[in-house]
């Protein structure tokens, strides 16, 4: 992976990002959808979890869990959970209510740690509810 900048964001051009995150899930969904990235930042790919995916067998093979958390890949490198959270703040707009409000709530890396819990377990009460099954991308056949 290439250096950062001290601002931690590298050229556009060097750098791949995916977010691997549970299409299932309607509050996911609509984050992925709202969520607006830098121009500079370049384009962010977005990949369902649910699916088969170089993504997800990448992910998988790392022993990453993304019923814990979606993923976000930044150059060569993964973030996962409250960590790819933080990352994907950082790398986003501040325009638009929606996107200052993750700023606010996402920007400092301990108190997005201290709420990741918690949204996680918003997120599989909501799928419980909605009777949907778990991602299981670690799940051995």
């Amino acid at each position: 992976m290439q250096a950062e900048s001290g601002s931690g964001i590298q050229d556009s051009s060097s750098r791949r990002l995916r977010l691997v995150y549970d299409g299932e899930c309607p509050i996911c969904r609509r984050y992925v959808r709202w969520q607006r990235m830098r121009k500079e930042v370049g384009e962010l790919e977005l990949i369902d979890a649910r699916q088969d995916s170089e993504a997800r067998q990448e992910l998988t093979a790392m022993g990453i869990d993304l019923d814990q958390g979606f993923a976000l890949q930044i150059g060569e490198r993964w973030y996962h959970g409250s960590e790819a959270l933080h990352r994907l703040t950082l790398l986003g707009t501040r325009s638009g209510m929606f996107n200052r409000l993750m700023y606010r709530l996402f920007a400092s890396p301990e108190h997005t740690a201290r709420l990741y819990p918690l949204l996680r377990a918003c997120r599989n009460g909501l799928l419980k509810v909605l009777r949907k099954g778990r991602i299981d991308n670690l799940k051995r056949k």
